[in-house]
């Protein structure tokens, strides 16, 4: 039985701020390719949630309870709690990620 994908608030914001982001700067086709890759993700994370490693900077701090997934250089970090997945943050990897993990995960 698949897993049931939840996206946070923040997740669905960080969502359409990439979407408009790259819509802007690049073109809107290119927002759309990008947008069906991400959904495409979620929908391997209902099948497989298991299969993102620690992110990095987590695993450095011996926290554990966080996974990610790469749609390069895009980073989709998550949690799986029983039967579902919490899509925490969508974010480009080349971002401060070390500031944006702490803000957005830890101290929440």
């Amino acid at each position: 039985m698949p897993f049931s994908v939840f996206l946070t608030n923040d997740a669905a914001r960080d969502l359409d701020e990439l979407y408009d982001h790259i819509a802007l700067h690049d073109a809107p086709q290119k927002a759309d390719y990008v947008l069906g890759q991400i959904e495409r993700a979620f929908s391997r994370l209902s099948k497989f949630p298991e299969r993102g490693a620690h992110p990095k900077e987590l695993r450095a701090l011996g926290i554990l309870e966080y996974r990610e997934i790469f749609f390069k250089p895009y980073r989709i970090i998550y949690r799986v709690v029983n039967k579902n997945v919490y899509v925490l943050l969508i974010a480009d990897g080349r971002r401060d990620m070390h500031t944006l993990l702490q803000r957005r995960l830890l101290e929440a």
